[in-house]
């Protein structure tokens, strides 16, 4: 059935990114950027007009940049590393794991065009595979942001920590739905919605989908939907995944990333060893994207509020209400 829809503020969570780059570049000397031929789409470009002494656009060459970061932070610079998540996940996925992350060294990794809104750039620049690739490298810290707001604080928050981060972000605007003064804590979930009947587990934009199919649901079936966002998926808020597991009895985890590896696993990993409870995963089928709208891509992938509303009633079936 049709979800309602109200007008909200959209904004690209890219956006937030280059933002917070400026406000580090103002507050730390040791803040460098490094992109690769893509600072217009990662909005460093805000970054390098502001400090262009600490900017360097690598070009199309990503394991070397990954490599020249890697020094750069031995000698005690905080790089942030800038390109499509699906090339810096990908080509240079052997230089984050043994130059970067097996020393520890303080890399901070800005991922864009995370899931298919990428939209018309198509399966090539769709990352939909790496939070599965980073979240699996020891010392890797992973961050998916809702909106831009939240992810100007993950990326001040990276900045303020030691070791590696990946963070992602999308192309396309996104609806603003956290607020300015929503605490952000690196590994600590946030309830967006309270509920008891079924939790809704989410990282990343589809997280407004939730909130919109968790609305429809109280007003057709009167249920009561909790949703969390989950935006540290490694390491992961255990407690709050455990508290809500066990408060509402199933679950269902939202996620613009194949569903293998990624969100829904780690959050699953976690309910199967502490209280498992019926789960049901709204993320992409083993499959790769496609060109088009986002507002076509969405729903012709099954990630829209229509298919997480019918998710949530599955997976409700499976627990007997």
């Amino acid at each position: 059935m049709p979800i309602k829809r109200r007008e909200v503020e959209m904004k690209p969570t890219r956006y937030g990114y280059g933002e917070a780059l400026v406000e580090l570049g103002a507050s730390d000397p040791n803040v460098v950027v490094l992109d690769a031929d893509l600072s217009k789409s990662t909005m460093t470009k805000l970054f390098a007009e502001k400090y262009p002494e600490r900017f360097f656009d690598m070009g199309i060459a990503e394991q070397d940049m990954l490599g020249t970061a890697a020094g750069l932070a031995i000698e005690g610079k905080i790089p942030f590393v800038s390109t499509y998540g699906v090339f810096v996940a990908g080509r240079a996925w052997d230089q984050i794991r043994t130059t970067i992350c097996y020393s520890n060294l303080n890399v901070k990794i800005g991922g864009a065009h995370g899931g298919i809104s990428v939209g018309p750039d198509g399966a090539t620049h769709q990352a939909l595979e790496e939070i599965a690739t980073m979240r699996c490298i020891p010392n890797m810290t992973v961050i998916v942001p809702a909106d831009a707001i939240e992810t100007k604080k993950a990326t001040l928050a990276a900045a303020r920590m030691h070791g590696p981060v990946y963070l992602r972000f999308g192309r396309a605007p996104t609806p603003i739905f956290t607020k300015e003064d929503d605490e952000f804590v690196v590994g600590k979930a946030r309830v967006l919605r309270d509920g008891t009947d079924v939790v809704i587990y989410g990282a990343g934009p589809l997280l407004y989908e939730a909130l919109l199919a968790a609305e429809a649901l109280e007003e057709d079936k009167g249920l009561s939907v909790a949703v969390i966002n989950v935006h540290t998926v490694k390491p992961i808020d255990v407690d709050t995944i455990v508290e809500y597991a066990k408060k509402c009895g199933a679950a269902v985890t939202v996620e613009e990333h194949q569903v293998m590896g990624g969100f829904g696993s780690a959050v699953a990993e976690v309910i199967v060893q502490n209280h498992p409870i019926p789960m049901e995963f709204v993320g992409v089928q083993d499959r790769f994207g496609e060109s088009g709208k986002p507002e076509e891509l969405l729903p012709a992938f099954g990630l829209d509020a229509e298919t997480i509303y019918d998710k949530v009633l599955k997976v409700l079936e499976r627990k007997g209400n």
